[in-house]
């Protein structure tokens, strides 16, 4: 192999290192994506979603990096989460699974739902029926009541309801510990969340990051891209999640 060969092949892999190095780091500190595979998150978040998470907004755990490396002991930077941020978080029972809920529950809050209501401290917690909603969860058509819930800070989301009498629509009261959250999904008939005990509270170590745009969303399956055109949701694209 000639000099300017090789001179031209140590350029080509030092540009890969380097592309791959700064990706790794964008990933860690900045922003991951991830996309949403199930109906938990309806309507807010749909199957075939795909958003960007803002790592840096709670702070940076272990499972901030990547493998989850053990190079970080608790948390560091912290800025504490919101109630009604829409978060990544990897569930308590394996410290591995990545989930996508809404936090509704804050460190000493005590969480019940009664009537399928969310309840908050013992305050009823405000929904305004919207209409009735046809959602799609993997080609199959499902109608719910939707509403709009009115949490206590102000923030305002659509959530859906199947009915008001499901497994985890009347609850025992649930006291948030100190350094945990409560997490639910907007599809609140289906959806494991901190009501079951797989989940249950989650520890602010486990919080990956805050879910903030949607930059892609399709229909279908995104490797399938000769479908694209008719399965592509551009009405999604690049919008920020409320």
């Amino acid at each position: 192999m000639s000099k300017k060969n090789q001179s031209g092949t140590r350029e080509t892999v030092t540009t890969a290192i380097y592309a791959v190095l700064i990706a790794l780091v964008i990933r860690t500190f900045a922003y991951e994506p991830f996309n949403i595979p199930s109906g938990s998150m309806f309507p807010t978040l749909l199957v075939g979603d795909y958003l960007f998470v803002s790592k840096s907004s709670y702070g940076y755990s272990k499972y901030s990096l990547p493998f989850s490396l053990p190079l970080i002991s608790d948390r560091v930077l912290v800025d504490e989460p919101e109630r009604g941020d829409v978060a990544v978080f990897k569930t308590p029972s394996d410290n591995a699974t990545d989930y996508i809920k809404r936090i509704v529950g804050l460190p000493g809050d005590e969480i019940q739902v009664v009537g399928g209501i969310l309840n908050i401290n013992g305050k009823l917690v405000g929904r305004q029926f919207v209409d009735l909603h046809i959602s799609y969860d993997h080609g199959r058509p499902v109608q719910q009541s939707r509403y709009l819930e009115t949490l206590p800070n102000g923030v305002k989301h659509y959530i859906l309801e199947s009915g008001d009498d499901f497994q985890a629509d009347n609850t025992s009261v649930y006291s948030v510990p100190k350094g945990h959250y409560f997490m639910m999904g907007d599809n609140r008939d289906h959806s494991n969340d901190s009501r079951y005990p797989d989940v249950g509270f989650v520890p602010q170590v486990n919080l990956v990051g805050r879910a903030e745009v949607l930059f892609f969303s399709i229909d279908g399956s995104a490797w399938r891209f000769w479908e694209w055109p008719k399965s592509l949701r551009f009405g999604r694209f690049f919008t920020g999640i409320n």
